[in-house]
């Protein structure tokens, strides 16, 4: 049975209860199968597995869809239920931030400021903030984190490591749908016309990850999105498997952001580099 929970009190009591290793999947609701795929894979490693819902204001800019963004807890709740989720922490924003907006935050550093941290100033400082305060506040052992937000995953990972947190941070790979499109709370936004234009977007990605050269994964990928008019690009970037310099050789990472409509889509694919002979 998967019990909710509001308050910070009676999150600490339920803990008190675990019985072994906690594990943590964060969300903002709205949740879909990719969500699903994170609690499959908790659960497969631990039996009392949290999902915290909570849409976090420190994360959204002044231009961004906080109070568009979709909440749908009874429907969130039904999944947490069949996909046997422990426990549920629903906060207000004034259980999370008990004294106002932090005057402290965490600072993402130089990989903060790329891609999507370019884009969206603040953006990962807020997503690092209320991480590390939820981490504490559920006691997690383990939490897991989707590819999809792969520049989130390495922040949190970083974080983790750079501040020595009992954690460990393990990542799922993307989630998609049977046409390729990776799964998003956002993608309930797209009119039908606007997803079929997304699509691009992981077409591009397969299209540039059959290549082995930088250059060539970067042309075969921009040519598809530049070749469809209801996508605006924001970036399509390769850089390392970390997200560090491109190497000569090895594994990598090729990502994308654009608009589709007035909906920011991002999405990722690995692929490894080598010289070709």
């Amino acid at each position: 049975m998967t019990a909710l929970v509001h308050t910070r009190a009676d999150l600490a009591a339920a803990l008190d209860g675990a019985g072994g290793e906690i594990a943590v999947v964060m969300t903002m609701g709205a949740l879909h199968e990719g969500h699903r795929q994170l609690m499959r894979t908790a659960r497969e490693r631990s039996a009392f597995v949290v999902v915290t819902i909570f849409v976090n204001p420190l994360q959204f800019g002044p231009n961004e869809d906080f109070e568009k963004y979709p909440r749908t807890l009874d429907e969130d709740l039904a999944i947490c239920r069949a996909e046997g989720v422990a426990l549920v922490f629903a906060p207000s924003r004034d259980d999370v931030y008990p004294h106002g907006a932090p005057s402290i935050t965490m600072d993402p550093g130089a990989l903060g400021s790329i891609l999507e941290g370019a884009s969206r100033p603040g953006h990962f400082s807020g997503m690092l903030t209320v991480v590390e305060k939820l981490l504490l506040l559920t006691r997690a052992g383990v939490a897991y984190f989707g590819e999809k937000d792969f520049q989130q995953l390495a922040l949190v990972r970083r974080m983790a490591r750079d501040l020595e947190l009992p954690v460990e941070i393990a990542g799922v790979p993307t989630v998609r749908e049977i046409d390729g499109l990776a799964l998003s709370s956002r993608n309930r936004f797209l009119s039908p016309d606007q997803r079929r234009s997304a699509l691009a977007l992981s077409r591009a990605l397969r299209e540039g990850a059959t290549h082995t050269d930088p250059g060539a994964v970067l042309a075969a990928a921009g040519k598809i999105l530049a070749d469809e008019p209801g996508v605006l690009v924001d970036y399509l970037e390769l850089t390392g498997a970390d997200l560090g310099p491109v190497p000569a050789e090895g594994p990598a990472r090729l990502l994308v952001a654009a608009k589709v409509g007035a909906t920011r889509l991002i999405d990722n694919v690995p692929l490894t580099l080598h010289k070709e002979v």
